[in-house]
């Protein structure tokens, strides 16, 4: 008796210890209204690992400052399952970048797509395609 007490409760301290790791964030840091449109981005790195895969570019204000954007899109498996790959991106690549740009304003986002000089285009996994919501085109 005293051991099934034992055992039922190790059993619910490990479900609740474990039960964060279901979790999942979601992109409400995100305005998944409007996307944002980078031309001319400079890769700077992009970085293949899970959860996330990071495009990290500079863009332009449009005062000409440069900007050090960071963007997550999905993680290494859903990208492949749609044409992605580790050197998809490579530093030193001049691409367009659609983002969802975080609500504070600052230049970060979660990647829609990214177009690259060939007109090649890299969807994101989890958001789509840009092209079905509101465009707000800066000149960065």
């Amino acid at each position: 008796m005293v051991a099934t007490k034992m055992r039922a409760g190790l059993l619910v301290g490990l479900v609740l210890t474990c039960a964060p790791l279901f979790a999942h964030h979601g992109s409400a840091i995100y305005d998944t209204q409007k996307v944002v449109v980078l031309k001319d981005a400079t890769i700077t790195k992009f970085i293949w690992a899970n959860p996330h895969s990071i495009a990290m570019f500079d863009a332009k204000d449009d005062k000409g400052n440069v900007l050090h954007w960071a963007a997550e899109a999905g993680s290494p498996s859903a990208l492949s399952l749609i044409g992605w790959t580790k050197n998809s991106l490579k530093p030193g690549d001049v691409v367009t970048v659609y983002t969802f740009q975080s609500k504070n304003g600052n230049p970060v986002g979660r990647l829609n797509k990214v177009v690259l000089t060939d007109g090649t285009t890299l969807k994101d996994s989890q958001l789509g395609d840009a092209d079905s919501k509101e465009k707000s085109e800066k000149p960065y």
